[in-house]
């Protein structure tokens, strides 16, 4: 029985603390791709260029990279559930603001502070879905992955099904939903205990300097800036009303979930990890490339597609992260993330910048090469990324994997949104 049937079991007996925070990522997630089916919508109501809207995402990414120094020193000193709060309290009043908003660069402000909100949650949400749930970590990461596919699926629709009315209803929503998580964290879940060593800002970019986290980074970088493009650009392409649009980025969403928590796991048992990873990002360079070029029935259906191969990049990308080195989890998932998110912030900046300079064609090409230079990035390094493929062999062969991991405590577990 795998990885995930095993957790399967255990999934749903959890206490309420774990549904609590679980039920909370996936409003947090949702908040990722809210806006997408809005966007132009967005750039109507406030007069703006899709160049300036897509800074929504830019500033988002931007403050969540920037934070991730910031998340574990914070955490380790005020602990798991003040961290929790905190960050929904900043989501909470920025959401709310956001929908208030009388220009782009309000929003654009305002959902840098919801970044910052979010950066706070989702760092510190896993580490306590696996400190309080029952039945092991293996149940608690396939609750919080599948917490994060719901809520990556679902924020489209919720986009589209408030933004058909207003674009600001979607912000207004997401505000009242994060209040409600609010309150059940606050209700629901116990203070977790601190990590007995503080964590100090520095030390996430200590931890970059070993060559198999760094090689992870660096390669995740890249393909984030594929991912991105795809999630903050293709809607201008895709150029269909709040609902249609909401109804793609949900098929997309759904294929994100199942590749990611069901069909991943399972090409990794056979395959290996970094075949995986190259595989799917070659793949993802295909798909994006027909996007750019294909008729626009063409371009939805690679749009929902991507969705797949991005589920299993964002798994296997995951494990790297966490397993390749020997800082604790929180310390790599931070420097990893510290490096990817630049990606994010990027993308959705240079892509309507790059339509200006030529045409609507050439940000699809970026973003093939940027998947393709992850790829290789993969292959060069492979040496440097030798844990996950012991990991790999001794699941084939049927060695606990326990024997070959670090050793890191429950509390060391954060997430790397992966993700």
């Amino acid at each position: 029985m795998d990885s995930f049937d095993a957790g399967a079991g255990g999934l749903l007996k959890q206490p309420k603390s774990v549904w609590a925070t679980a039920g909370a990522s996936v409003v947090a997630f949702m908040g990722i791709g809210l806006v997408d089916p809005i966007l132009p919508s967005i750039a109507q109501g406030l007069d703006a260029t899709a160049s300036q809207v897509s800074l929504l995402f830019t500033s988002y990414f931007l403050i969540t990279a920037v934070a991730m120094l910031v998340t574990g020193f914070v955490s380790s000193r005020i602990g798991g559930k003040k961290t929790l709060l905190l960050g929904l309290a900043f989501v909470v009043v920025f959401a709310g603001l956001a929908g208030t908003s009388g220009s782009v660069d309000e929003l654009v402000g305002f959902r840098a502070g919801w970044g910052l909100g979010n950066a706070l949650f989702v760092s510190t949400a896993l580490a306590v879905i696996v400190g309080a749930a029952a039945g092991g970590s293996a149940a608690a990461i396939l609750l919080y992955e599948s917490a994060l596919g719901l809520g990556m699926a679902c924020g489209p629709l919720l986009g589209a099904l408030l933004g058909d009315a207003s674009w600001r209803y979607p912000f207004f929503g997401t505000a009242f939903l994060m209040a409600v998580g609010f309150l059940c964290i606050t209700v629901f879940l116990k203070e977790q205990p601190k990590p007995a060593r503080k964590t100090s800002l520095l030390d996430p970019l200590k931890a970059l300097g070993h060559g198999g986290l760094a090689s992870a980074a660096v390669s995740a970088f890249f393909y984030n800036y594929t991912f991105f493009t795809v999630l903050a650009f293709t809607p201008f392409v895709l150029n269909m009303s709040p609902y249609r649009s909401g109804a793609v980025f949900f098929a997309w969403g759904v294929l994100l979930a199942v590749f990611s928590v069901i069909v991943a796991p399972r090409l990794q048992k056979r395959f290996g990890s970094l075949k995986v990873l190259g595989g799917s990002l070659v793949l993802l360079a295909a798909d994006v490339l027909v996007l750019g070029y294909g008729s626009h029935t063409a371009a939805v259906v690679c749009t929902i597609l991507s969705g797949a191969f991005i589920g299993v990049n964002n798994t296997v990308y995951t494990e790297l992260a966490l397993g390749v080195s020997d800082a604790p989890r929180p310390v790599a998932s931070a420097g990893y993330n510290f490096v990817r998110w630049f990606a994010a912030a990027a993308a959705p900046y240079f892509a309507p910048k790059i339509e200006e300079w030529t045409d609507i064609h050439i940000p699809f090409v970026v973003a093939a090469i940027t998947a393709v230079v992850g790829a290789a990035v993969v292959v060069i390094r492979r040496k440097a990324l030798t844990l996950p493929q012991a990991l790999d062999s001794a699941r084939a062969g049927g060695t606990p994997t326990e024997e070959l991991e670090p050793k890191h405590t429950t509390e060391d577990s954060v997430t790397v949104f992966a993700n």
